[in-house]
């Protein structure tokens, strides 16, 4: 990996013969770590690179990671949010997606961006709004986490530090659902956001629907869910 600066403190600010993001090149399925850098610091990073990148930051107390993620991580992320948005629907569920948002508190130096995240519960308390702050909104109510690119931050406690209640993680081939328990996760078999939904038998439907194509994956499994649940076809 070959890379320009060695801290924020390197960083200017982004010119046309000198774009950031050109600088934070980083190969896909790698990361960079630096650490000692300030709040100041990450906010000054996050101001400069903006919201159109592939790279995703997390920043604990003072350790910043920068992730570039594989296309097979990207695929996995985007087929079960896809999927997850269709649940929903199925379901009749008034959700709201905030994709990689940069979820963050000054007071716990804290800031991560999840591959996606959804309000479902807490989706009528956020309902319109397109600036949200978790000084006094609440957080997402379910994370999704795709561990293929490997992290050497654990993501996890941050997570628990900033309230998410749920967070759905891909790891080794599988999805696991985390509950959240003061300032850790305890694994569970059943979703608080959609509790009646096999979640564990998802990637097994993506792995065996996706050569057909996302139409027919997203047919099918609008046939598989209304069988699931008992319900009729409309």
């Amino acid at each position: 990996m070959q890379l320009a600066l060695k801290s924020l403190a390197d960083l200017n600010p982004p010119t046309p013969d000198a774009p950031l993001e050109a600088m934070l090149t980083i190969p896909p399925g790698t990361s960079l770590m630096l650490h000692n850098i300030s709040w100041a610091g990450f906010e000054k990073l996050l101001l400069a690179l903006g919201d159109i990148r592939a790279a995703r930051l997390t920043y604990d107390r003072g350790t910043l990671e920068i992730m570039a993620p594989l296309p097979r991580h990207e695929f996995y992320k985007e087929t079960v949010s896809l999927l997850v948005q269709e649940l929903a629907d199925i379901l009749n569920i008034d959700y709201e997606v905030f994709g990689s948002t940069t979820w963050k508190r000054q007071d716990l130096l804290t800031g991560i961006e999840p591959d996606n995240c959804f309000y479902i519960q807490n989706e009528p308390l956020i309902r319109g709004k397109l600036d949200l702050d978790l000084a006094h909104d609440p957080p997402p109510d379910l994370a999704l986490e795709i561990d293929i690119t490997s992290k050497s931050l654990n993501r996890m406690p941050i997570y628990a530090r900033l309230g998410v209640p749920e967070v759905w993680r891909y790891e080794a081939g599988s999805l696991k659902i985390y509950h959240r328990e003061a300032d850790y996760y305890r694994e569970s078999d059943r979703s608080l956001a959609f509790p009646t939904f096999p979640v564990s038998a998802l990637i097994a439907f993506i792995d065996e629907h996706h050569p057909l194509g996302k139409l027919a994956m997203r047919r099918a499994f609008r046939t598989w869910i209304k069988q699931d649940q008992g319900m009729a076809d409309s």
